[in-house]
């Protein structure tokens, strides 16, 4: 089969210069070339598309069966990652992952929160400030500090620093104005559950299936600990990742159903990662859901398969043989 591949490096894409992270989501020429390669080895033949009008370019000219898509998309839109699904779609090429509406949806926090709260799934109390007049109007009743405040429409940790916990409402409204003017889009702030970060990896669709459950784990201890992207960028040297994560078994059992729940409830398609904060008494608390996530070495999602006895390649075999399951008319080669 002639598949192609989408994506977007970062080399390509321009840097807008909202904060130093904001090409954080993009990808290098090395998880690229591993997913290039891990295609190939499993005989088929591998065309680069690129991402953004690279992209839209080489699938006209380019004739494909499929097409692996890891682009994020380009500009500051929260439907960005759909760009590139949409265009297929319009196209009548088949592709493996999320589709646009829900690739939209699951970048939106707060959307994504209501719709996991109504499955029933826990998740902490926030609230969305638009901007700086709202700011000004809000009232912090209610609200349970300390909290932590994020970009609403924003992947990768972008966003999420060390300074975005606050312990009251004055440092609440420094961030939130920090990240109204940075990222120009409405603020979310979240209460803070003081315990476990914990990641879930699903992949495949009839059923899906959890490849594992990994907790992130600091390697000092000092006060709250927030898996900010600071840490994310010096991970080898600042957490540990158990996988599986020894927790409760009944904690265990209710990450893994809540997990499937927002995966099945958002639409989503062959592959995603689920992550929570869980609290001293084992309760799983939902912050968000990531259907693109990312397949590189440094990824949660590879950090995990490999860790539960998965290699690099079978992970992304998986997903390709999720997607082209879904496709009746695709015959593999």
């Amino acid at each position: 089969m002639r598949l192609g591949l989408a994506f977007d490096l970062k080399s390509a894409v321009p840097d807008d210069h909202a904060g130093d992270d904001a090409l954080e989501e993009y990808d290098s020429p090395e998880t690229v070339a591993v997913i290039s390669d891990a295609i190939a080895a499993m005989g088929h033949s591998v065309v680069r598309l690129g991402g953004g009008t690279q992209f839209l370019d080489n699938i006209r000219r380019e004739k494909v069966d499929f097409v692996f898509n890891i682009a994020e998309g380009r500009g500051r839109q929260r439907s960005r990652e759909a760009q590139v699904p949409a265009a297929l779609e319009m196209l009548d090429i088949p592709y493996t992952g999320s589709d646009p509406l829900t690739l939209a949806v699951s970048l939106d926090k707060p959307v994504t929160k209501k719709l996991a709260a109504a499955e029933g799934v826990g998740t902490p109390g926030w609230r969305l400030i638009a901007d700086a007049e709202e700011l000004e109007r809000t009232s912090w009743e209610g609200l349970s500090f300390p909290v932590i405040i994020k970009p609403a429409c924003e992947g990768s940790s972008k966003g999420i620093r060390l300074t975005s916990l606050a312990e009251n409402t004055r440092q609440a409204g420094d961030e939130v104005k920090r990240v109204l003017e940075i990222y120009r889009q409405p603020a979310m702030v979240e209460e803070f559950i003081d315990g476990d970060e914990v990641t879930v990896g699903i992949v495949g669709n009839a059923p899906p299936r959890i490849v594992g459950v990994m907790r992130v784990r600091p390697r000092r201890k000092n006060g709250r600990f927030i898996y900010s992207l600071e840490v994310k960028r010096d991970y080898v040297n600042l957490v540990d990742y158990e996988c599986p994560a020894r927790l409760g078994r009944r904690t265990l059992a209710r990450l893994e159903a809540d997990s499937l729940k927002v995966f099945k409830a958002l639409g989503c398609r062959d592959f995603a990662r689920v992550d929570f904060r869980v609290a001293a008494d084992g309760t799983p608390y939902f912050i968000e859901i990531n259907p693109l996530p990312g397949l590189g070495t440094y990824s949660d999602l590879i950090i995990m398969a490999l860790k539960m006895g998965w290699t690099h390649q079978g992970l992304i075999g998986a997903v390709l043989d999720a997607a082209l399951a879904r496709y009746p008319q695709c015959v593999r080669t």
